[in-house]
This record gives C-alpha cells, sequence and structure tokens, in this order.
C-alpha cells in the first residue's frame, strides 16, 4: 500500500477541475488532479461560453488562445415550432454592466486540453477512482481504487453529478427533471452556410438549437420531456428519426443540420440538477474539504451556465486557497508541529468558507433560472405558447445575457 502526501488534491479533471488546478499553478502551488478515466474526458462536444466565462478565461491565461480558435456570435433568434417564425431577436452585442459582451461555442475537447496544456506534467493523475474518503488529524486521507492512500492538506470534489466528495459533505444526489437532451455535432466537408447566430426553436413541449462552432462544425440540442420509455430508446438511427419528427416547422437547413449527423455523434441523456435550496443549506465546504462544479451545482442546461460556472468555481477557488496556502508557506515555523498544522487548518479552512459564501448564492440564482427558463419553453398548450411567443420570448432570451454579466475576478491575491 503507497501512501503519498499532496498539499492540495482535486477529484475530477473537469473543467471545474482543471481550472481550479491551473488558477492554483498561475499563484505557484502545486496540486495533484485525480480522473478515474484514462483520458481527457470530452462528451458533451462542445459548450456555449458566455461572457462570465471569458472573464474566468481571460483570469486563467488562455482566453486568447481559445478566441483563435472559436469565432463570436453575433446574436440570437428565437423562432415557434408550431408557425415557424421567429419571436424575438437579440444581439449580443450589447455592453453590460462587466463590460462588452462576449458568446462563442468552444468545443470542450479543445477547452480541457488548454487547461490541461498549461499545468505541469504530473499534475493529473489518470485512472484513480476514489472509492472511500477518510481523517487523519488535520488531513484527508484518499483513498484509491489501486490501494493508493492520499494525504491531503485539501481536498477539493470536482468529480461531477456522483461526486463521492459531495456525497461526504452531506449532499444527496441530484434528482432528475423528468426532461431529457440529446446533443450532436455536424461536420461539414465545406463552409456549413450558416451566420454566427444561436437560432433557438419552441413550441409543442420541445426545446431545439442550433449554434455555429467555426465554419465547419455545428452544435445542435433538443430537449423534451419523453412520454414512454420508447422516447428514450438509446438506438442512435430511432432517435435521429425521432427527432426528425417532432422538430415541427423549422427552416430545412436546419433540419439538415441533424440529417447530416453521424450517427455516433449522437449523445442522450436524462437531465439532472441540485434543489436550490440544497445549495443554500448544505455544507460546501466543511473543514479543508469543498466542492465545484457540477459537484457543487447541477443545474439543466437551459441557460447554458453549467461549464461557465465551473470555470468561475476554479477561478474563485483558486484565490482562497491562495490566501490560505501561501500565508501558510510564507508563516515563521513553530517549535510544535501540531500548534502549525492547526494554524495552516484554521487558515484554510476560513478561506474555504470564503469561497462557500461567495459562490453559494451565485449558484443558487443560476439553478433557479435554468429551472424557471426551462419551465417555459418546454410548456405546452395553447395559452402558455401565446404567452411564450407573444409576452416571455424577449424575458427568457434577455435573461442568457443577465445571468452572463459577471465577473468573478482576478486570480491575484492581497
Amino acid at each position: 500500500m503507497e501512501v503519498v502526501e499532496e498539499s492540495v488534491v482535486i477529484v475530477g479533471a473537469g473543467i471545474a477541475g482543471l481550472s481550479a488546478a491551473l488558477g492554483l499553478h498561475r499563484l505557484g502551488i502545486r496540486s495533484l488532479v485525480l480522473e478515474s478515466s484514462d483520458s481527457l474526458r470530452t462528451t458533451g462536444f462542445t459548450l456555449t461560453t458566455w461572457t462570465n466565462a471569458w472573464k474566468a478565461l481571460d483570469a486563467l491565461g488562455i482566453g486568447d488562445t481559445l478566441r483563435q480558435q472559436h469565432g463570436a456570435l453575433r446574436g440570437n433568434v428565437t423562432s415557434s415550432t408550431i408557425s415557424g417564425l421567429p419571436v424575438f431577436e437579440m444581439s449580443f452585442k450589447a455592453k453590460g454592466k462587466n463590460g462588452d459582451h462576449e458568446v462563442r461555442r468552444v468545443k470542450r475537447r479543445l477547452l480541457l486540453e488548454a487547461l490541461a496544456d498549461e499545468l505541469p506534467s504530473g499534475t493529473i493523475r489518470f485512472s484513480s477512482k476514489v472509492v472511500s474518503i477518510d481523517e487523519s488529524g488535520y488531513l484527508k486521507l484518499v483513498h484509491l481504487a489501486d490501494g493508493t492512500i492520499l494525504k491531503a492538506k485539501v481536498l477539493v470534489g470536482c468529480d461531477g453529478v456522483n461526486s463521492v466528495v459531495a456525497k461526504w459533505l452531506g449532499f444527496k444526489q441530484p434528482v432528475f427533471t423528468g426532461r431529457s437532451a440529446i446533443r450532436g455535432l455536424a461536420n461539414f466537408k465545406s463552409s456549413h452556410g450558416f451566420d454566427p447566430i444561436f437560432m433557438k426553436f419552441f413550441g409543442n413541449g420541445i426545446r431545439y438549437g442550433v449554434i455555429p462552432c467555426d465554419d465547419k462544425t455545428v452544435h445542435w440540442y433538443y430537449t423534451w420531456a419523453p412520454t414512454s420509455q420508447k422516447e428514450l430508446e438509446e438506438n442512435p438511427g430511432q432517435l435521429k428519426q425521432y427527432m426528425l419528427s417532432k422538430l415541427g416547422k423549422i427552416p430545412d437547413k436546419v433540419k439538415a443540420v441533424v440529417e447530416n449527423t453521424e450517427l455516433d455523434a449522437f449523445v442522450s441523456s436524462p437531465l439532472r440538477y441540485r434543489h436550490p435550496w440544497e445549495i443554500l443549506w448544505g455544507n460546501i465546504s466543511k473543514g479543508n474539504v469543498c466542492v465545484a462544479g457540477d459537484a457543487l451545482h447541477p443545474m439543466t442546461p437551459d441557460i447554458g451556465q453549467g461549464g461557465c460556472a465551473a470555470l468561475e468555481d476554479g477561478v474563485v477557488l483558486a484565490r482562497c486557497l491562495g490566501e490560505a496556502l501561501l500565508k501558510s508557506s510564507r508563516h515563521e515555523t513553530k517549535d510544535k508541529a501540531g500548534e502549525e498544522g492547526k494554524e495552516e487548518y484554521e487558515r484554510i479552512e476560513t478561506r474555504l468558507k470564503k469561497y462557500s459564501t461567495e459562490r453559494r448564492w451565485r449558484s443558487f440564482d443560476l439553478i433557479s433560472t435554468a429551472l424557471v427558463v426551462g419551465f417555459f419553453q418546454e410548456s405546452n398548450g395553447k395559452i402558455m405558447n401565446f404567452l411564450r411567443d407573444k409576452c416571455l420570448a424577449p424575458i427568457l432570451a434577455g435573461l442568457l445575457l443577465k445571468k452572463s454579466d459577471f465577473d468573478c475576478g482576478k486570480l491575484s491575491i492581497s
């Protein structure tokens, strides 16, 4: 049995885990990132990076690298699948409280690689599944499936919706919404011909969107509330035909995006979220342990903030931990190792409480907003369709920019 001491152990090499590790690295703090799979997880194809995400990416020092690979989106057009007509258009060039808005569709693989490439060699340990967590004085003992035990001064759970660390903190498993999503990425041999516009379609209980990523790739999604097991059939060919039969009145060019998507580029999954009140009452941190990303705030994709919020988490967490650990490294050595360990533990605990305070209401707000937006966008019936198309479309679309008008701050510490 191998026992290894580490200062900061981060469970999960997703967006939150890698951004936290990179933030710490920028501050001169080493961390070890544990990833259960044998490589970076790129499931999901792409994600919309809103203004708040670019603030975080710039703080981490990789914003410009990703900008060179992904074009900016100019705006959003919302249309009805019932009438086939646009009901609202919105420009992304509007100026917010935190400066100009910036929206791009980013390939998940490129984002994760950009984060990982900036980390020192050996930071990520693949094929490292956490099976249990114990305590030893002021340290946490992280037990891995291969028998290794890591002794950590700080333990950060970025291990997704089935988080082992969140469970240790007392969080319940995320709940299912009753809705499901199908996502895909269409690759074109030549230019797809779409303008850089986020196209959204609602009506008859479905929500559908098409978003250009670059000149030759287009991301699309389809969310709905299945009424039978047959609608959840995971055979990609049947899913494809089912979707095409339910899209309603949309332009042929848009429907062709699904038709041209290869079957191995389909991903289907039920949608889960954490009850907002759990965020208010739960332990985001406890002692020298905390959670971030989907381990903290799993949410529905209706405002596109899951990955963006994870980037915010990484920056805020790195800044707070930096305030504790850098002060610890400069602290005068005590005669008694136990006294020194206690003071360092208390500094870490205090700074993680600060992180929890910063992220609690932000997470509550994003989860709640996503639930409300999703409810109205996928509701059915003549009255609801009329209200959504005639009255609510501008409000729902406006929430996308409003919730992204947020700055998580720089990495610098006092």
